[in-house]
């Protein structure tokens, strides 16, 4: 299945017409994305494959391509103020061995953020971004999607082929970024121009959104049916019939519940009963514990900071069986758990300053897409496509935002390159409506008429 999509990746470079330096750009993000490292035991895996394509891109980029359009935003500056203050933060980090190896994969990854619109200068460079991202993910997407169709899964057991809770490859993660991707596939399949939007290219993408759906079901993670039901909301500003549209929602749950394997509606169950669950417990535990460490740090504690922290909580044990079961509660200790939440890794890894530096890039982004959204929302009109583009790229951040609350996911690569695509697409935009009000406005003058 991988090399499928990696046929797919040849097919498109070869049919793009993009200049060189930009198709290493997009083999850094497949490779950033994927991690095809991960999948070897030798070669690969010893060597920084990933360095080197972030060297060559950025080389390319700087030898060889055209920079007349390129343009430095004021969200770029955002993310080069995060990453130079997680450099200062490193240096005083409370763990300052463990720090540095989460330091070493994050500043590539805010420093490609950084770049990469730079080379956004047109629609077609945008759109290969995205449908590398795309396809990228729907490398691992596919895969497990397939074993939960065949009655695989359950929660951190659903293989994607490689053993690695991280990235990804993490369950809570893939199905976060499986539902973000769903309305920028619904995009393609209406405004795509790379693959034209035929019968063909339409039945992938519905295959594709059917696969991103399973993989909550397939990992069982809450995480990911809130995602969904986010998206079914968010769709909602689209459609023209709500009430139609809300009542099939609803039946398409109702039909799909009996389908649903044990192991997912039993997860799924928790939501209700958070006080029973050890794994919420503990994150509202570590939650209140970073609260505490910020007041007492308020320029956090640097990468893995959570290490430190000595917590205990309560949960409720049932005991016996019947009608009226004995319910108590029971004590218990532990610590260095994570944080669970990319909100609580930022306050206590980079304190309130670094918090508000990357609530900032998003809520930012968030609004820029808004104002596309109501710009180019007429399809008649020229740029018609980016208004829905910039409103999937929205509804993706959002259910990223959604997602970060339950995972600690606050550096993870593949959002950074969407809020890239973001910035590219409104520096695009911008150029093109400065072009326009350029244009000369005078009026043609009267035949015979003189000037002085």
């Amino acid at each position: 299945m991988r090399d499928l999509v990696f046929v797919a990746f040849l097919a498109a470079i070869f049919g793009m017409g993009l200049r060189r330096p930009f198709i290493l750009v997009l083999a850094y993000v497949y490779i950033d994305i994927v991690s095809p490292q991960r999948l070897t035991y030798i070669l690969l895996n010893t060597v920084p494959i990933s360095l080197i394509a972030v060297a060559l891109a950025v080389g390319g980029w700087l030898l060889m391509d055209d920079k007349s359009d390129s343009r430095f935003t004021p969200r770029q500056g955002l993310i080069v103020a995060l990453l130079l203050y997680c450099w200062a933060t490193t240096l005083g980090a409370d763990f300052p061995l463990d720090a540095k190896d989460k330091w070493d994969w994050v500043w590539k990854c805010l420093a490609f953020a950084a770049f990469l619109p730079l080379t956004l200068r047109t629609r077609l460079r945008i759109e290969a971004l995205l449908l590398f991202m795309i396809l990228s993910a729907a490398s691992i997407i596919i895969v497990g999607g397939i074993k939960t169709a065949a009655g695989g899964g359950g929660y951190g057991q659903l293989d994607l082929m490689v053993n690695n809770n991280s990235g990804l490859y993490e369950g809570s993660t893939i199905s976060t970024v499986a539902i973000a991707i769903v309305p920028l596939i619904a995009w393609f399949m209406r405004y795509g121009t790379i693959f034209r939007p035929d019968w063909k290219v339409k039945g992938f993408c519905l295959c594709l959104i059917f696969a991103c759906l399973l993989i909550p079901i397939g990992t069982s993670t809450r995480t990911g049916l809130l995602c969904i039901v986010l998206v079914a909301l968010l769709s909602l500003r689209n459609a023209r019939r709500k009430v139609l549209y809300l009542t099939m929602i609803a039946a398409a749950a109702v039909i799909a519940v009996p389908f649903l394997p044990a192991s997912f509606t039993d997860r799924m169950s928790t939501i209700k009963s958070h006080d029973a669950d050890e794994s919420a417990s503990t994150r509202l535990a570590v939650w209140q514990w970073t609260i505490d460490y910020a007041k007492a740090h308020p320029f956090g504690g640097g990468f893995e900071a959570y290490r430190g922290n000595h917590i205990r909580y309560e949960i409720k044990k049932t005991d016996g069986a019947g009608p009226a079961p004995a319910v108590s509660d029971q004590a218990v200790t532990d610590k260095a758990r994570g944080y669970h939440s990319a909100y609580f890794e930022m306050l206590g890894e980079q304190g309130y300053l670094g918090l508000a530096l990357w609530l900032g890039i998003s809520l930012i982004g968030i609004v820029r897409m808004e104002v596309l959204r109501r710009r180019y929302r007429d399809p008649a009109r020229p740029f018609g496509w980016a208004g829905p583009l910039a409103a999937a790229l929205q509804t993706a951040h959002l259910v990223y935002l959604l997602g970060a609350a339950f995972i600690a996911i606050a550096f993870q690569p593949f959002v950074y390159m969407l809020i890239g695509a973001q910035i590219g697409l409104d520096s695009y935009l911008a150029r093109r409506r400065a072009e326009t009000a350029q244009a000369p406005m005078r009026r043609p003058r009267a035949a015979g008429s003189v000037t002085a």
